[in-house]
């Protein structure tokens, strides 16, 4: 088995869902107004140790991690679905640094310690949020928002003591 403790991964977040623009339409409610629903949160990828793992050699081949993207709204008010976490699992002492700045993002050191390396973006709002006194019957929803897309160069090792100073 090899031993790798250096790599580079690329991650993105999911996308936040879009918002609906639907209109309520019933037999005996001449006026139904607005009734689009929000879109869902998209996926934050999260970095999380796991104590089965001791290199990084998985990261080897699979560099790239895509979080899902949030449902749309829908008619009658429904909310689309947020995504469930991109969850990677990382061996214990990897070190994790913004690929542009050398930053310190994440120092993952015991077992069960995360760290949300890109945020999902916000679903978008329909257009039942935007009825006023003024504006009863909005014809524009929201788009949801992108997630965040980063590359981060990985590192593990047992003995980083000078670097985590």
């Amino acid at each position: 088995m090899q031993f790798i403790d250096r790599t580079k991964i690329i991650v993105k977040a999911g996308d936040g869902g879009h918002g609906k623009s639907a209109f309520r339409r019933e037999k005996f409610i001449p006026k139904g107004g607005p009734s689009g629903g929000d879109g869902g949160r998209g996926a934050d990828v999260i970095l999380k140790v796991d104590r089965n793992m001791n290199t990084l050699l998985d990261f080897r081949y699979h560099r790239k991690f895509v979080g899902k993207n949030g449902g749309n709204g829908d008619i009658k008010n429904q909310y689309g679905k947020n995504a469930p976490q991109c969850i990677i699992k990382v061996p214990a002492g990897t070190l994790v640094k913004d690929a542009e700045t050398g930053e310190v993002l994440a120092d993952l050191v015991n077992e069960g310690d995360e760290a949300i390396v890109a945020k999902g973006g916000r679903g978008g709002r329909g257009n039942a949020k935007f009825a006023t006194s003024a504006n009863r019957a909005p014809t524009f929803a929201e788009l949801g928002e992108p997630g965040e897309v980063h590359s981060f160069p990985t590192r593990r090792s047992s003995d980083l003591s000078e670097e985590r100073r």
